[in-house]
């Protein structure tokens, strides 16, 4: 009888060994191979610039607040509050301490394709990895290209403030498991040049999902509703549909949308507000065709 049960004892035991091993090997951080971001030339800095803004790093990694070329200085520090906690923007500058100074392009093509930082450890998706995981590895480096020619700053970022479970960093790696893949999030049928730019612009480095998709429990982007609009994640409001069909922006036109991102203004000469002026701000750095890209993307999407 007692040989029984430490037989089955141990069958259970080994059960949870190649389980929680198999768990570990799905949900461990998977940086890509040096060799990935060996041979890329020397970047394109004009076009790593034109990164910078598609990507609005000024957004969240610079001084709240910050104008001209303060925009520049990507000293970090901004908390952004969650269902999960707050999480505190780190400092992306060139500082060899304080920022990014130390790092390669493969340290920082893998935090922005794979989620995975410097040390090898998952980065919490409050970074948009979810998105730029779309760039193509020659914008990523020529965007790194552009950063490494920004002012340092020596501000040092608090660390995130998270309860538990979620300051468990491994658990990112079911997250990833879940939600992390490099797909379209729209299947367009005959999609020509322009919205095919405008479909790389908006699901890669704009990351306009990020706050105009609805979540699900575990903050990942629910099946079915891209652009379909979400809670503010500041706390306040709602980000809208931009969805054709939508209240927000279905009557407008290409031109239109096109014009809001380079002026602000809608076609009722209203204005951007909240922190879609900003996003707007870096959004009329582009050079107009990429806003028209857009629009016509946006345009491009089924009605709901």
């Amino acid at each position: 009888m007692m040989a029984r049960f430490i037989r089955w004892l141990l069958c259970l035991l080994g059960v949870v060994v190649l389980g929680g091993g198999a768990f570990y090997v799905v949900t461990a951080p998977s940086p890509l191979p040096a060799s990935h971001w060996t041979n890329l030339g020397d970047p394109d800095l004009k076009n790593g610039e034109r990164g910078f803004w598609a990507g609005g790093c000024t957004s969240c990694h610079a001084a709240s607040g910050a104008q001209g070329d303060a925009k520049l200085v990507l000293s970090g520090g901004l908390a952004l509050t969650s269902p999960f906690g707050t999480f505190h923007v780190p400092n992306i500058s060139p500082d060899e301490k304080a920022g990014l100074g130390s790092w390669t392009l493969a340290d920082f093509g893998n935090a922005m394709k794979q989620g995975v930082g410097k040390q090898g450890e998952h980065l919490y998706p409050s970074f948009p990895y979810g998105s730029y995981t779309r760039m193509s590895d020659k914008d990523i480096n020529d965007l790194w290209g552009f950063l490494k020619t920004l002012p340092k700053s020596n501000n040092v970022a608090p660390p995130h403030e998270l309860p538990f479970p979620f300051n468990i960093r491994l658990a990112v790696g079911s997250w990833k498991f879940l939600y992390l893949n490099d797909q379209p999030r729209a299947i367009l049928a005959n999609a020509n040049e322009k919205v095919k730019r405008g479909q790389y612009l908006v699901e890669g480095p704009g990351h306009c999902g990020e706050c105009h998709t609805p979540r699900d429990s575990l903050g990942g982007f629910i099946g079915g509703q891209w652009l379909a609009g979400a809670p503010n994640p500041e706390g306040k409001g709602q980000i809208p549909d931009i969805t054709p069909g939508s209240k927000a922006i279905g009557g407008w036109s290409a031109g239109d949308i096109a014009n809001y991102l380079e002026t602000g203004f809608t076609p009722d000469y209203d204005s951007a507000g909240g922190s879609m002026a900003e996003v707007q701000q870096n959004i009329a750095h582009l050079p107009a065709t990429d806003r028209e890209a857009i629009a016509a993307y946006l345009k491009a999407l089924p009605k709901r």
